[in-house]
């Protein structure tokens, strides 16, 4: 996508200065390419001010795509690190969050979901870490965000380190995927086992991490090795480590510092050499000032932390992860690799804005519920409507209104931008309530408040 060139790939980082060589600065303003998947890829913005458009001309940034004016809108950097878009008379428009930009510039905020024409794509501004891995092995942490490729550099580095690691985040946000890539990258000789804390049977949970000896309780007919001495010379992943009794943690502690391992039951300590890492989606400090969980087990277990983020703060990954998503639950429908779903580039944008609470879970529901339409529908692309009745049901206990979004409304807008919405919609009351997702009483109100004077015979329902 430099000027004159065509698609971009998914590993792709392409900058859109004229000179530069493609070197990421170590602070970036990027726009990251979502859909069509043809322009899959990274725009480095290192100038302070690019043209994006369909024209082959020197001050161009190329986006080959044809709802793509040739000129049109401009990125610039307004001040140090803030940046507006301004759309340049486009013919199928700019849009920022759903609202439509005019001709007046608009600020753009990290994770601004950016629609020109049937393009999408996400603003991003911050730290970019320096790559620490190959690019084979990036589809293994997914993403072309600055959160993925900052998570796969701690991955890696916390790899490389050993020791013992946290892995912190929201629940759905993949942390068992960090921690069998912190396995993987390890190069360690023993397995990798996995033990979700949460699911242990909590009268058996001391046997299951620690094994038993025969005899040691009714029912131990036989002897358990349990699972650290199962990953010896490994990694063992403690999910959930937040629920783990607090009469066990001292035990896990002495594992975890010495190595060392009393079977329940048994008198003699066994020696193993296995890492642990752990997740959880508690705040384990505030739990340790609470008095919940263990000071010094604490510490021992942060030797290294990483943060998953939460997947609203991924939002040029959506794509992807729902690929991925959505390939794994056609290979178990029909055991068959599945067909990209398409979406309008208005359904992809009502889900890009969604909180997604529920993370790579939530996702998970759509990715059925979207699938199972396609089936039974013979759907050949996703459109608002459908989304809007998936995204329903996947949080029962939501109040949509009338657009059906009532969990992302947009802010209000500038007096600007009302102006250039209600143009766009013949002043329609209702088309542009529809547009901000909004009751007609509030576009009224902002009709006041700006002191807008609608056209004569303009429409109010």
């Amino acid at each position: 996508m430099t000027p004159g060139s065509g698609p971009s790939t998914v590993s792709s980082t392409l900058t859109a200065s004229k000179d530069q060589p493609n070197v990421p600065p170590a602070r970036q303003a990027r726009l990251c390419i979502v859909a069509p998947r043809a322009l899959h890829g990274v725009l480095v913005l290192d100038e302070a001010s690019v043209t994006f458009g369909r024209a082959s001309e020197e001050d161009v940034v190329r986006v080959d795509h044809g709802t793509i004016s040739r000129r049109h809108l401009t990125v610039a950097e307004v001040s140090d690190g803030t940046y507006s878009v301004t759309d340049l008379g486009s013919r199928n428009g700019t849009w920022v969050n759903g609202v439509a930009v005019g001709s007046l510039p608009r600020i753009l905020k990290h994770g601004d979901v950016l629609r020109m024409g049937e393009v999408l794509a996400v603003f991003e501004v911050g730290e970019v870490l320096d790559a620490v891995e190959p690019d084979d092995d990036a589809h293994r942490i997914p993403g072309q965000s600055l959160g993925a490729m900052q998570l796969r550099a701690c991955v890696v580095r916390a790899a490389r380190s050993g020791g013992t690691t946290l892995i912190e985040g929201e629940s759905g946000t993949g942390k068992e995927f960090v921690a069998a890539e912190l396995h993987r990258l390890s190069q360690a000789s023993g397995p990798y086992v996995v033990a979700n804390c949460a699911a242990l049977s909590s009268s058996l949970i001391d046997s299951q991490l620690f094994g038993h000896e025969r005899g040691a309780f009714t029912g131990a007919v036989s002897a358990h090795e349990g699972f650290f001495r199962a990953a010896n010379g490994g990694t063992l992943f403690l999910d959930e480590i937040g629920e783990l009794p607090q009469d066990l943690q001292p035990k896990l502690l002495r594992a975890v510092e010495l190595g060392e391992i009393i079977p329940l039951g048994g008198t003699k300590v066994h020696q193993v050499r296995t890492r642990v890492v752990a997740a959880t989606n508690r705040t384990l400090d505030t739990e340790v000032a609470a008095g919940r969980f263990r000071r010094d087990l604490f510490a021992r277990l942060t030797l290294q932390r990483i943060e998953v983020p939460p997947l609203r703060e991924r939002r040029a990954d959506f794509m992807v992860w729902y690929d991925l998503l959505h390939q794994r639950w056609s290979e178990r429908q029909s055991g068959l690799a599945a067909e990209p779903v398409e979406f309008t580039a208005e359904a992809l944008e009502a889900l890009l804005l969604q909180p997604w609470l529920e993370n790579l879970r939530g996702l998970d529901q759509v990715v059925h519920g979207v699938g199972g339409l396609l089936l039974t529908a013979g759907s050949k692309k996703v459109s608002v409507a459908d989304v809007r009745a998936w995204l329903q049901t996947v949080d029962a206990n939501r109040e949509p209104d009338e657009a059906g979004l009532a969990e992302h409304k947009p802010p209000k807008p500038t007096r600007e931008e009302f102006i250039a919405v209600m143009e766009a919609e013949g002043w329609s009351v209702r088309g542009t309530a529809r547009h901000f997702a909004r009751d007609r009483r509030q576009i009224y109100r902002w009709i006041r408040l700006f002191g807008v004077i609608r056209p004569e015979g303009s429409v109010d329902d």
